[in-house]
């Protein structure tokens, strides 16, 4: 039976929800490209890296751009993002995150970042939570993007576990595949109704506990 050592929580709607942003800057580029996009579709981009992100927008709006163009305008959405999550407050951390965090603290069990996003780390720095994560990893360290369990399991190597020994917070169905591909437990922060294949899903940190989490989860101990 194993035993849970680490938790590897997702960035964006899990910690704090940048989403809104995101979906600012790319709808901004659509727009100037021409077309618009529904925040129904933006659902799709979440766990998706940024150039994966843009090939699904040319999509929605059927426009074909050069190579060179799309780093262009991947540079811009960028910088747009940036602007925004500049003026993020730690007011922005997601209800009962913190409160949880220090559970996991006080029970000696490891908590790491596990995130696509190249941003996280300043995102950590803007709300103050950067010192609250034993370990990072984001999309600096990483080559393949969720489903793919590499960021994850870059996560529990840098705890030295095995990754049976951790779980993962994640609010993406992108997010829970690459869980169980890389042989851990997935919680799902959101809608049940969308996270059909998490191992259990609550719908914010307020309404659950580190003992909750361990009970229902069958083969923690």
């Amino acid at each position: 039976m194993t035993t849970l050592k680490a938790c590897l929580f997702d960035l964006d709607g899990v910690i704090v929800d940048t989403a809104i942003y995101h979906y600012k800057a790319w709808r901004r580029m659509a727009n100037e490209l021409g077309f618009d996009f529904t925040e129904h579709q933006n659902e799709q981009l979440k766990g998706v890296s940024r150039m994966e992100s843009l090939e699904l927008i040319l999509g929605w709006g059927g426009v074909t751009l050069s190579d060179e163009e799309k780093n262009k305008w991947a540079t811009q959405k960028n910088e747009w993002y940036l602007e925004y999550i500049h003026q993020m407050t730690p007011d922005e951390i997601l209800p009962g995150v913190k409160d949880f965090l220090e559970s996991l603290r006080k029970a000696d069990i490891g908590i790491g970042l596990g995130s696509a996003s190249k941003n996280a780390r300043l995102i950590l720095e803007q709300i103050g939570m950067v010192d609250s994560f034993d370990v990072i990893i984001d999309g600096t360290h990483i080559t393949k993007s969720k489903p793919d369990p590499e960021v994850f399991l870059l996560g529990a190597k840098a705890f030295n576990l095995p990754p049976a020994d951790c779980v993962v917070f994640e609010d993406a169905v992108a997010g829970i595949e690459a869980a169980h591909r890389g042989g851990m437990k997935a919680v799902g922060v959101g809608s049940a109704e969308v996270l059909t294949e998490a191992d259990i899903v609550i719908s914010s940190f307020t309404e659950t506990s580190l003992s909750k989490l361990s009970d229902e989860l069958l083969g923690w101990q």
